[in-house]
Formats: C-alpha cells, sequence, structure tokens
C-alpha cells in the first residue's frame, strides 16, 4: 500500500511518523546500551569474585586434595564463563548499538531531504496558487470597474444635459475598462490553467514521489530493527556452547572429588613416621609389703597385671622418655627450633622436605650447567672469531657459574647424606621390628634374600634355594624403643623391564613376563638378586641378569609408592 496515493494529504502527520521512527530506533540503542553494560558489570563482578577466591599461595604450596583441585577447576571455568559474557557485551556493543547510532543518523538525514523536497513542493504551488488567486482577484476588480464606467456611459448617453465632451470621455473610459478586463481575463485564465497543472503534478508525481521515499526509509527502518533484534539474540546464542563446555567442566570437576584420594593424602601430608606409645607395665610397689592370709587387696592383684609385672620388664624410665615427645594428641605438640637439615620434624615429613629441598636444588643445578654451556659455546665462537667479542671477558662469569654449580653439588650432598640416614633408620626399624615381633615363631628360611623381612605383612619372602640367608640373634624386644617405627613401603629407586620371564617358584622371588616393567626398591647387593615391586603391589627378589634396570635420578628419597 502507498503512501502516495494514500496519505496525499497527510504530510503533517507522515513528519510527525518518520520522527517517532528514529525517537524508537533511539529508544532501542538505548536499552541495547544498558544491556550490554549489565553484561559487563556481570562479567566484572565474576571476575572479582574468582579473583577473591583463587588461592593467594604458589602452587607448591597448595593443597593436593581432590576437593580443592576441583574449586580452583570450577572457579576457572567460571573465569572463563566470565570471559564469554564480555564477548557478549562486546558483540552487543559493535553490531547492535554502534549500528544502530549509525543509522539513526543516517536515517535523520535522510529524512530531513526527503522532508525539504516535500516542503519546497508545497511552497511551490502555493506560490502558484497566489499568482493565480491574484490574477482572479484583479480580473473581479476590473470587471467590477468596466461595469461602473459601462454605467457611467449610458447615464451620460441619456442625459440631455450631458455635454457631447462628457459623453465621449466616459464612453472612452468605458473602452479603456473593458479591454483591461480582456487583458486581466486572460491572465486569470493562463494562471488558472498553470495552477490547475502545478496541483495536478504535485498531488500526482512529486508528493507520491516524496512519500515514496519517506515510506521506503520507514521500511528499512523496520528491517533494520527487526536485523538487529536478530543480532541482539545471536550475541548471546553464539557462547552458548563455550558457555555449555564451562558448565561442563564444572560438572566433570565435580565428579572428579575423591574421598578416598583425599584421605590418603591427608595420612601422606601428616604421617609422621611414630608408633603408637607401647602399654605402660604394670609397676608393683607393693612387692615389698608383707602379705597375710587376712588381706586379700595385694595378693589378689589381676591375674594380667602380674603376668605383665613378673615377665621382661622394661625400664619405666626408659619407656617414658621414649613416648613423652609422641603423645601429642594428648597435649600441645612441643615446639622445636627450624633446623637446616629438618630433625625437628617426623621422620616422614623430614624425609618429604630433605627430597623437595634436593629436587630444587637439582633444577637450580640444571640452570647453571645449561648457563655455564652455553658460555662456553659462546667463548669457542669469540675465540675462532675475535671481531665478535673477547673471549675472555666470559672467563668471571664462567668461573662463577663453576663456583655456584660445586655449591650446589655440596648441598645436594649434605641433603643426600641426611636423606639416606633418615632412610637408612626406617629401613632399619622396619626389618628389626619384624625380626623382634617373629624371631619366637618364624621358621627357617622365612627372611628375604637380604635376611631381613619386608614391610607388607601380608606377604612373605623367602630366600632362593641357591642362596644362603644369614641369619640374625634375637634381639632385645626394646633395643630399639628410642628409634622412630615407619611401616611405610619402601621408596622406589627405579623401574626395570624384564629381559625373559621368570617363574618364582622359590618363596620370596616374584613372577615376572617378558617385557614386564617392575619398581625397583632395593639394588642388588652383589648377590644377583635385586628386588623389585609389581604394579599390583606384589614384591619380591628377581635375577638381576633378567631384567634392564634403569635407576631414577637422585633415586635416594625417590617418591614412595602408595
Amino acid at each position: 500500500m502507498s503512501w502516495g496515493t494514500e496519505l496525499w494529504d497527510q504530510f503533517e502527520n507522515l513528519d510527525k511518523h518518520t520522527q517517532w521512527g528514529i525517537d524508537f530506533v533511539e529508544r532501542y540503542a538505548k536499552f541495547v546500551k544498558e544491556r550490554l553494560e549489565i553484561e559487563q558489570n556481570y562479567a566484572k563482578q565474576l571476575r572479582n569474585l574468582v579473583k577473591k577466591y583463587c588461592p593467594k599461595r604458589s602452587k607448591d604450596e597448595e593443597p593436593r586434595f581432590t576437593s580443592c583441585l576441583s574449586f580452583y577447576s570450577i572457579l576457572n571455568e567460571l573465569n572463563d564463563y566470565a570471559g564469554q559474557r564480555e564477548v557478549v557485551a562486546e558483540e552487543m556493543a559493535h553490531k547492535v548499538y554502534g549500528e544502530l547510532m549509525r543509522y539513526s543518523q543516517d536515517l535523520k538525514t535522510e529524512r530531513k531531504h526527503h522532508l525539504q523536497e516535500g516542503r519546497k513542493a508545497q511552497q511551490h504551488l502555493d506560490q502558484c496558487w497566489k499568482q493565480m488567486d491574484n490574477s482572479k482577484k484583479k480580473f473581479e476588480r476590473e470587471c467590477r470597474e468596466a461595469e461602473k464606467s459601462q454605467i457611467t456611459y449610458e447615464r451620460l448617453d441619456n442625459d440631455f444635459n450631458a455635454t457631447k465632451s462628457e459623453v465621449e470621455k466616459a464612453k472612452n473610459q468605458l473602452y479603456v475598462r473593458t479591454h483591461m478586463v480582456d487583458e486581466s481575463k486572460n491572465e486569470y485564465a493562463s494562471q488558472l490553467q498553470n495552477f490547475n497543472t502545478e496541483q495536478w503534478n504535485h498531488f500526482n508525481k512529486a508528493i507520491p514521489h516524496i512519500f515514496k521515499n519517506l515510506q521506503d526509509m520507514d521500511e528499512r527502518r523496520t528491517v533494520k530493527l527487526g536485523e538487529t533484534y536478530r543480532s541482539f539474540a545471536e550475541a548471546e546464542r553464539r557462547v552458548v556452547p563455550i558457555i555449555s563446555k564451562c558448565l561442563e567442566g564444572m560438572v566433570s570437576a565435580a565428579k572428579a572429588v575423591d574421598e578416598r584420594r583425599d584421605s590418603t593424602i591427608v595420612v601422606e601430608s601428616f604421617k609422621s613416621g611414630f608408633d603408637p606409645p607401647v602399654d605402660f607395665p604394670f609397676e608393683d610397689y607393693s612387692q615389698n609389703l608383707s602379705r597375710t592370709g587376712s588381706d586379700g587387696t595385694i595378693s589378689n592383684t589381676p591375674k594380667v597385671d602380674r603376668d605383665v609385672s613378673s615377665g621382661p620388664r622394661s625400664d619405666p624410665k626408659h619407656t617414658m622418655s621414649r613416648t613423652k615427645n609422641k603423645l601429642w594428641l594428648f597435649g600441645k605438640k612441643p615446639k622445636a627450633p627450624s633446623l637446616e637439615d629438618f630433625s625437628h620434624l617426623p621422620p616422614e615429613q623430614r624425609r618429604k622436605r630433605l627430597q623437595q629441598r634436593i629436587d630444587e636444588l637439582n633444577r637450580e643445578l640444571q640452570k647453571e650447567q645449561e648457563q655455564r654451556d652455553a658460555l662456553n659455546k659462546m667463548k669457542d665462537v669469540y675465540e675462532k672469531n675475535p671481531q665478535m667479542g673477547d673471549p675472555s671477558s666470559l672467563q668471571p662469569k664462567i668461573s662463577e657459574t663453576i663456583c655456584n654449580m660445586e655449591k650446589l653439588r655440596s648441598e645436594i650432598h649434605k641433603n643426600e647424606t641426611w636423606l639416606s640416614e633418615v632412610e637408612g633408620k626406617q629401613s632399619s626399624r622396619g626389618d628389626r621390628r619384624h625380626s623382634a615381633d617373629n624371631h619366637h615363631h618364624t621358621p627357617q628360611g622365612r627372611e628375604s634374600p637380604e635376611g631381613s623381612y619386608t614391610d607388607d605383612t601380608s606377604q612373605e619372602h623367602h630366600t632362593p634355594h641357591h642362596r644362603s640367608a644369614p641369619t640374625h640373634p634375637n634381639p632385645d624386644p626394646h633395643e630399639f624403643d628410642d628409634e622412630f617405627d615407619d611401616d611405610d613401603p619402601l621408596p622406589v629407586i627405579g623401574h626395570c623391564k624384564a629381559l625373559y620371564s621368570f617363574d618364582g617358584q622359590n618363596e620370596g622371588t616374584l613372577v615376572m613376563a617378558e617385557d614386564e616393567v617392575l619398581y625397583i626398591i632395593e639394588e642388588d647387593k652383589g648377590d644377583g638378586w635385586t628386588r623389585a615391586r609389581k604394579q599390583s603391589g606384589e614384591e619380591g627378589y628377581v635375577p638381576t641378569s633378567y631384567v634392564e634396570i634403569t635407576m631414577e635420578r637422585n633415586s635416594k628419597g625417590a617418591v614412595t609408592y602408595i
């Protein structure tokens, strides 16, 4: 439906309507601006929230609990989610708000041009109408004057008293007026024809063309609004797949929470290596009292107490001194000064801290070695090409690097000595404890090829038939009370690959298949046997010649098999 034919007389209303259309575009643009500001503020608040709850400590100090790691994964996903909200805001800013504001300015310019053309056409028609109206009024005046002249002439012509000159004068006046009426009549007819032509052109050509342009402009405005509505929705719909992945990542993080793993980490983090305190022996202070048959209090001492007191007794003072520093559960943990060798820590924690320090020192040593190699290469280049630099200028730095390496090696050796000390104590404690616990009922041949028992009490290792097993004298049950006990499995010091299959028929040996990979937990002591552990946790001895061994770097204090 065309505005030019249907609304030919509604110029003022179309003027108002097109202005309303531009105002509506700007109103929608304002809405989009406020909407994208909401997205920007939402994203900013999400990022601040993530920053607030992100760990402030370094990664090495962060807890390894799955619940914590999952929460940090959720924070990372939420940070990515905030980034997608920023993308939405940016899309709305450029493809919707910015586009609308540019289009609004174009609309204003185009509307102004069309309305100016319409006003010019209306002014031209008004001018033609004024000219036609003036000629009409002139023709009307000339006719009235001619009628007056005719009446005057007829009156004088019939008056016998009028002179001939007066009659001639009136006649000439009538002639002049009649001539002027003819001229004004022709002028009026011409102007009327011209106005009718211009009016037809105005309402059938000019106005329809101008209104058609205004209609096209308004329809384009409507189409543009529809496009920006779609862009408004697409800005958010495009990020929905990525947001879904963020939410899926949060769900995956939730599924990764493992309560058993966290419990194991708690044990590994806080395990001291101490044994629980032993039972206090019954101390019978009534032994020196004379007993009578009437006094049943002393003689009726419970049998279990008498057994305890009558058996081999340990020195109570010795027992107290052994346990007094272990009863932290029942009192405040004693404060100990921080020592360089971490001897103020429990055995297991000391081992971990020493191993951590050795790893750090090795990393520093590796950096120094790389720097030394780079300096030596540069020195060689300078020696071959003196124009590039003086080789002697690099010597101080090389010497400094070598000095640093020596210091680091010294530190590593010192820490490895401490680590060997704590691991040796743990190993000897385990061997001696099992020997003391089992020397009354252990049959011959139950010792391992090294003459010691493994820490895994669920397995019994036996010496291979072609190997002698040294025996140990029966130790005092309390001989090693002052030692720290530790039931942890032996640490992994390397791994090996089976070159041949081994049936492991003898007790204490381990069955292995060809190409099977095992953990090394004890080196060959020169007797041709290596102690290994399967991935399932089963331990035993395998022939050293049957395996290809790869020792871990800094094997002392290697990661403990869990």
